[in-house]
């Protein structure tokens, strides 16, 4: 779903210490705000253009989102960001939270303009204000929201975002010991399931070996599918002749 491991990817120490704390951050405050969806998996292998990732799946299909569920997956988003300035100061914060920032920023904007969820605004879409070039000369201006509207649309996204970026720093703040213990775990076993980070935050280790890939979870309430029936005994192949051989 995330793309291929790119264990060949040489990182330093400090580099994987710092992403471990990254996406412990993400996964402490996704277990301890309401109504994000169950952790799958958390991991500090490089897969495409991450150096990490907390994924995260639903219970169930869900055919649409609450505020409850956008409010907590902006927390989350910026629970990286948040636990590398808790560990390593304002200064060694990171470009990691890059795309973390800008999914949060689109799905707040969402919420004021499109979704009708900001109670100064009210149950109304807004379209933004455009430029269009034409014939690479002209430039013609498309105003679909006034100055003043269009001013309340950026203050409405603030308090979204403000107030989710509070929530995770709270949480982060209540949680420190968990974060260290589960960056810890991530650094030693590289990939952790949702059941083994909250077996690992009460005090019980994964129980396989250090580098080695945890069993897919499965069980009521995991929405990852089998692969299929357990595979059997090879079955022999016999090449058919071919004409003229």
């Amino acid at each position: 779903m995330s793309g291929v491991e790119r264990r060949s990817l040489a990182m330093s120490d400090e580099e994987k210490k710092l992403t471990s704390y990254h996406e412990g951050g993400h996964a402490i405050v996704a277990l301890h705000v309401e109504g994000s969806d169950p952790i799958h998996k958390a991991t500090i292998i490089p897969r495409g253009r991450a150096l990490g990732l907390v994924m995260r799946l639903p219970e169930r299909d869900a055919l649409s989102m609450s505020r409850q569920k956008m409010l907590a997956d902006l927390c989350v988003a910026f629970g990286g960001r948040i636990a590398e300035e808790l560990t390593f100061g304002h200064d060694k914060v990171t470009t990691g939270a890059m795309n973390d920032i800008e999914q949060a920023t689109r799905m707040a904007r969402a919420m004021v303009t499109r979704f009708g969820m900001s109670d100064e605004l009210g149950p109304i879409a807004y379209g933004e204000n455009q430029e269009e070039v034409f014939l690479g000369h002209s430039v013609s201006r498309q105003q679909n929201v006034s100055e003043s509207t269009a001013q309340k649309i950026d203050a409405e996204i603030h308090k979204i975002v403000d107030t989710c970026y509070g929530r995770a720093h709270d949480i982060l703040t209540q949680h420190a010991d968990d974060l260290h213990t589960l960056a810890r775990g991530l650094l030693e076993y590289e990939t952790l399931t949702g059941d083994e980070i909250v077996a690992l935050l009460k005090g019980i280790p994964p129980m396989r070996a250090p580098y080695e890939e945890p069993e897919p979870q499965r069980g009521p309430g995991v929405s990852v599918p089998a692969a299929g029936r357990p595979r059997g005994p090879a079955i022999p192949v016999t090449p058919e002749p071919q004409p003229g051989r």
